[in-house]
Formats: C-alpha cells, structure tokens, sequence
C-alpha cells in the first residue's frame, strides 16, 4: 500500500472518529500540503528513517510552500507527530513488519516568548476600546481581564454568565471551518478538560457585560450583526486596532499573557493563576511567566531595601 492511501485510510478511519473535528482538519491539511507531495509515492515497507530524517531537513530548510523558505521547528514537530503517529498506527495493524519512525532526530523546538502589553498599551487599549461604537471590541477588555482564549471569548454565549456570582464558565471553545463547503464557527469542546473552568469577573467587567446584554441580537456575547464573529475577522480586527493605535503588533493571545503578567503583578499567586488560566499544573504557569514572577520579586525587594 502507498502511503498516501494509507493516510488517507488513518485520517478518516482513525483520527476523524476519535479527534476533535479542528485536529482532524489540522492533520488532514498538513498530511496533503506536506506529507502527501514528498512521500505519498513511497510504499509503506519502503519509508526508513533515513527518508525521514531527509524529508525533515527538507523543510527545515525550504519546507514553506509560500516563501521557499524553512519551516519553524515548532511546525516542523506537528508535521513529525503526524507521519510518527501514523505509521506507528500501520505498524500496529500489521501493515509494516517494524516502527522506526521514533530513529529520527527532532529540531531543537525553540520556546516562543511571552509577549505582553505595557501598562500604558493596555491603558490606550481599553480606551480606545470603551469610546468605540463597536460593542464586539469589547470583547477584547474582556480578555485583559479575564485571561480567555480568542475561540473561549467568541464561543461564550450569555448562558456562561451569571451576574448574581459575578462569574463566567468556560464550556467551550470555538474556530473556523467548513460544513458541507460552506464557511461557519464550529463550536468544539475545550481545549483540555482543565480548560474547563469558572472565573470570577470584577465589578468593572460585570458592568460592560450588562451594558453588552441589553443591546444584544443573538444568544453569543461578542456577535456582529446578529452573527458569531469568525475568529480570523476579530484577529483582525484587533490588529487594525493596534495599528491605528501605534502599538507594535502582538497576536491576539498576548492580551491573556498580558492578563497573566499584570495578576502577578498584582500579588495574585501561582496556583490560582494557573485555575484561571486552565492550565494543566501550577508548573507551567510558573516556567511560563518565570520572568514577570523574578520582576515582582525584585520589585518587592527594592521596596524592602527602601525601608532599611
């Protein structure tokens, strides 16, 4: 069998059945864009690791379809954990004597580092956010004060709210995709089952949320038109907001790095972040926001050192 019949055979039968329908779409494009092109021809028996090996330093180095230029050994590891965990599913059922797959050597991944806003950013962003006449913007205060996902923030419907407890539950998350060829939101669960979560809101965030209500067309918190926001739009626009504003572009997820940065800040301590954050451990809040952590500390002992 080849193996770009044989992935086609693990995605539908394997992955699609027991994955979350974005996993399943994220491997099912990486297997066509870059597996199928550089290994579909091969047969099964015939794909050794020195193949492998070859096949990843090929797009390390010239991997990217669009510049020609080498993948991110962040995206190098997503296509590796796709090829490594089909084939090990081929080896399992008997079509391929021995798994090798595990012989290669992986790219350094390279820890990406945790990019947040200044105080005075945040303060032009809020503003900007609360004169604006667009009540989905303030979706994004929401975040700065909240520490959500984009998908949590756009999947939250009003059902997730309760205003007697000043609370919001994380149920679900949302992305972009495709049903029957049409472009929609495709609401999925969260994103691990610690992700599943209550988060207590400030007053302040109470106070927005009510406004939101009462001008609300349709059962989501942040909509448009009546609509779900697709997450790529409201990226989007957030980076037109940045822009108009002069302030260095940052992803979106920077306004829950700099949630986390300012409730250390604050005194808040690592365990509690982490719950609010959905984060598996305590442990990697801390290996995450190790530095703002060591600034708190040193801020603290410079305080200290005052009073002597």
């Amino acid at each position: 069998m080849k193996y770009k019949d044989w992935l086609c055979e693990w995605l539908t039968n394997y992955v699609k059945v027991a994955s979350k329908q974005r996993t399943y779409e994220g491997y099912k494009a990486i297997a066509e864009l870059h597996i199928v092109p550089k290994l579909g021809e091969y047969e099964l028996s015939e794909i050794t690791p020195l193949i492998v090996q070859k096949f990843i330093t090929e797009l390390m180095e010239s991997g990217n379809r669009r510049t020609g230029k080498g993948l991110s050994p962040n995206f190098v590891k997503s296509i590796i954990s796709v090829l490594q965990n089909s084939l090990r599913t081929a080896h399992i059922l008997g079509l391929i004597p021995e798994y090798t797959a595990n012989k290669i050597k992986r790219p350094k991944i390279v820890e990406k580092q945790v990019e947040c806003f200044s105080l005075s950013e945040q303060k032009a962003i809020e503003k900007n956010v609360l004169e604006s006449k667009k009540p989905k913007l303030k979706g994004i205060i929401i975040c700065l004060y909240t520490g959500l996902r984009i998908g949590e923030l756009l999947a939250l419907t009003w059902d997730d709210i309760d205003f007697q407890k000043a609370s919001l539950s994380v149920t679900k998350t949302c992305h972009d995709g495709y049903v029957d060829g049409k472009r929609c939101v495709i609401v999925d669960t969260p994103k691990t089952e610690t992700s599943r979560r209550v988060i207590p809101l400030s007053k302040s965030i109470i106070d927005i949320l009510k406004t939101m209500k009462k001008e609300k067309s349709c059962n989501c918190v942040i909509s448009e038109k009546g609509k779900p926001v697709f997450l790529r739009s409201y990226q989007r626009t957030f980076e037109l907001l940045l822009k108009r504003l002069g302030i260095a572009h940052k992803g979106f997820h920077a306004l829950r790095h700099t949630f986390a940065t300012r409730a250390i800040e604050c005194g808040m301590d690592v365990k509690t972040l982490s719950e609010i954050l959905g984060h598996k451990n305590a442990t990697i809040t801390l290996n995450r926001y190790a530095h703002s952590l060591w600034g708190h500390k040193s801020e603290m002992m410079n305080k200290l050192g005052k009073l002597l």
